[in-house]
């Protein structure tokens, strides 16, 4: 049994990617220790374990610093053979959902945050059609991965079901406040069916940030954007 202080992990609640450390470590039943990092200032601990890149997010297994949220994913599985194998077995596999997650990442999440930023109405209509767009490529690829089953990953929650389901607070906060439903059973049906079950899983409900909670988060950084870049 793992104890708490051999374990720990360097974030801040409202992000998507301190998530997916967080539902892995569940997944594997493993006691750590959170310790939450403020925005806008980085403790010694964090600057000490990833000299690197110098942010967020960190797990720390004894003395040994794991950095960047899919990399301890992947460590996670691979280091506690409790709770069941988060990636798939299969070498095609893998590299599929190796790819969707860099999707994730590199393209869908990165439009979506675009938004906040949006020059105009016309900026901003473009960029939630990108955000539908992209969640219709994810409707066909979760269909062909879970081959009908509850998850990406088949029975159970895997790597792609982190990858995703780290956004889903955020994806949620977005419908919020520019009036859309990205996910509905008209377009979306899996991901929906997907979401309900994804949200009330053991590993993931009471680690899931509440989209209130959220939405109040994004007003405030974007007042503390709106006066940083207001005229002295």
């Amino acid at each position: 049994m793992t104890t708490k202080s051999e374990v720990k992990l360097l974030g801040a609640w409202p992000s998507p990617f301190v998530l997916r450390a967080k539902i892995a470590l569940n997944l594997k039943s493993v006691n750590y220790e959170f310790h939450e990092e403020i925005f806008g200032s980085k403790s010694q601990l964090l600057l000490e374990s990833n000299p690197v890149y110098k942010k967020i997010h960190v797990l720390i297994h004894g003395d040994k610093p794991i950095c960047e949220s899919l990399i301890i994913v992947h460590y996670v599985d691979e280091c506690w053979s409790s709770g069941p194998s988060i990636l798939p077995s299969h070498p095609y596999d893998r590299a599929i959902a190796r790819f969707w997650a860099t999707y994730f990442d590199d393209k869908l999440f990165p439009t979506m945050r675009s938004i906040v930023g949006a020059q105009g109405d016309d900026e901003r209509k473009r960029l939630l059609q990108e955000v539908r767009e992209g969640l219709a490529l994810v409707e066909d690829a979760f269909n062909k991965i879970s081959k009908g089953k509850a998850y990406f990953g088949g029975d159970q929650i895997g790597y792609l079901d982190i990858a995703f389901g780290s956004f889903m607070g955020w994806l949620r906060v977005h419908e919020a406040s520019n009036g859309v439903k990205f996910l509905d059973q008209g377009t979306t049906p899996g991901l929906v069916n997907w979401a309900e079950r994804f949200g009330t899983h053991d590993a993931v409900k009471d680690v899931l940030p509440e989209t209130g909670k959220l939405m109040e988060f994004a007003k405030f950084m974007k007042a503390k954007m709106a006066a940083a870049s207001a005229p002295k």
